[in-house]
């Protein structure tokens, strides 16, 4: 870039250079839910699910694991279908990243508008930008909560923290923080007993789930008896770690470039007592995840995937060490012969547009990296062979959601499944003539103790059955040319009406 260049740049606004961002990044995130149809979890694809059966089945709504506010949000876009509830999810990405830049602007820091990279650019938030799992709505309702706080709207913030529990669980503990703060800011009333007052308004998205569960389900302890029964307090359903089990994954948390700015941004912000907020969240959830996690309370499994629900105050702690980074070197320029300054600075701009682009880079491969994202691609093919060998289906039982999504298929004759493995041979016995099995090799026998043979067994005959060696989407470096490949199987198996086996070719052709 020459000098020039650097001028052009500079002489551009914020505003424009924040929407040109945030139209990079609804381009990657339209591009990523085309690119891979289903969610990188069964998660995603049973959100969807619940979203779209919310119609019929209201106590979805209310569902505890489901998380309220996600199953409104999303029960219109995905009765449209499953691409339109992930474009929901690039929607609210983009509004977080927005939100994300104007709460940096609040705040008064330099260069506010590349909030909006260090935030798109964490590998988590990418990863869940284009799919329909609950971090990215908690970003931002809490990044909205933040900004209302910090332009002195303290009963509209509490508010809107208190819809946090209906999004996440991380949600109860955000407003227990968030009581903290009230506690000690004046704004609220000057006497004591005025904050006191005020913390009950912490518990009126609470409320107003219960509420709306009594009047759905008339059962008035309903979040009690829908509590998931991995959610115990103790039993470490996902096992434990060891206590920097997150500091290990720390790189996809923050991309491994920047995470030497995000370091200095935490000194920063901590030693000037700067975006106290932001700081105070970020390491309330390290330390409420490590803990969890180290002893498996709560069914923690230990996702960086958690840390997206305070992506937007990661993104401003990033933003206060590049600020740190930038200032320390036009500082040291401003000793250069003005002759060689611009070049200086047109090289500075080049190397951030390079840095900027790897992270992107990198930030793509690790979502390409998710192996079970591939397993759509399988299932599509499975789908394409039952569509041209079509059958009367009169149930369907399947062990990834994406089967039951793709087939459009009702769940309210859906046979629940458990890791009891007796049970739910007994299960496939009483299974109605017409009855489809959309069966894989990983997800079904790892969850539900169930092969083909006991299918077979059953009295099911074998439709389909087909190895895959499913590839990366995208090349790699010169040093990672070969990616590795996703081992998987599907199969269709089929009760007929009389229990005759019809010949059909096991191999799907």
């Amino acid at each position: 870039m020459t000098a020039t260049g650097v001028a052009n740049v500079r002489r551009i606004s914020p505003g424009w250079r924040a929407g040109a961002w945030l139209a990079a990044f609804a381009v990657a995130g339209i591009a990523l839910a085309l690119i891979y149809p289903d969610s990188y979890q069964q998660d995603g694809g049973t959100h969807f699910l619940f979203a779209r059966d919310s119609w019929w089945n209201h106590a979805l709504l209310v569902d505890v694991w489901g998380r309220p506010l996600f199953t409104a949000l999303y029960a219109l876009p995905a009765l449209a279908g499953y691409l339109p509830a992930k474009l929901c999810t690039v929607a609210v990405s983009v509004a977080a990243a927005w939100q994300c830049w104007r709460w940096a602007a609040d705040e008064g820091m330099a260069r506010a508008e590349l909030a909006i990279p260090f935030f798109a650019l964490q590998p988590s938030v990418m990863l869940l930008a284009s799919d329909t799992m609950t971090e990215p709505l908690f970003a931002l309702v809490l990044v909205i909560a933040l900004r209302l706080r910090r332009k002195g709207r303290v009963f509209p913030a509490i508010v809107v923290a208190s819809l946090l529990p209906l999004a996440r669980p991380e949600g109860f503990f955000v407003c227990l923080l968030w009581g903290i703060w009230t506690l000690f800011d004046d704004r609220v009333g000057g006497a004591w007993w005025r904050r006191v007052c005020a913390l009950p308004i912490l518990v009126a998205g609470v409320a107003a789930w219960w509420l709306a569960a009594l009047i759905i389900t008339h059962d008035p302890a309903f979040i009690v008896h829908n509590w998931p029964h991995n959610w115990a307090p103790t039993g470490a359903t996902y096992g434990t770690a060891p206590w920097l089990e997150y500091w290990r994954l720390r790189y996809e948390i923050v991309a491994h470039p920047f995470a030497l700015l995000f370091a200095l941004g935490l000194v920063v912000t901590v030693a000037r007592r700067r975006v106290a907020m932001a700081t105070s969240l970020v390491l309330m959830v390290f330390v409420l995840h490590s803990v969890l996690r180290h002893y498996g309370l709560f069914g923690s499994a230990g996702y960086p995937r958690y840390f997206v629900c305070v992506a937007p105050a990661i993104a401003l702690i990033t933003l206060a060490g590049w600020n740190v980074f930038v200032d320390a070197l036009w500082l040291a320029f401003d000793y250069v012969a003005p002759v060689w300054r611009r070049w200086l600075r047109a090289v500075a701009f080049a190397a951030a547009a390079v840095l900027f682009a790897l992270v992107a880079r990198n930030t793509l491969y690790y979502i390409d990296d998710h192996a079970t994202a591939r397993d759509a691609f399988a299932i599509e093919d499975a789908n394409a062979w039952l569509r041209a060998h079509p059958r009367p289906v009169q149930q369907l039982i399947w062990s990834q959601a994406y089967m039951c999504i793709i087939m459009r298929c009702d769940t309210r004759n859906r046979v629940f499944f458990s890791d009891d493995h007796a049970r739910n041979l007994a299960l496939l016995e009483t299974t109605q003539p017409n009855t489809l099995v959309f069966w894989d090799g990983e997800t079904g026998p790892n969850w539900y103790g169930l092969h083909g043979a006991d299918f077979e067994a059953a009295g099911f005959q074998q439709l389909f059955d087909k190895h895959y060696e499913l590839e990366a989407r995208f090349a790699r470096r010169r040093w990672y040319s070969q990616p590795w490949k996703r081992p998987q199987e599907m199969m269709l198996f089929y009760k007929t009406d009389n229990g005759s086996h019809t010949p059909s070719r096991p191999d799907g052709r």
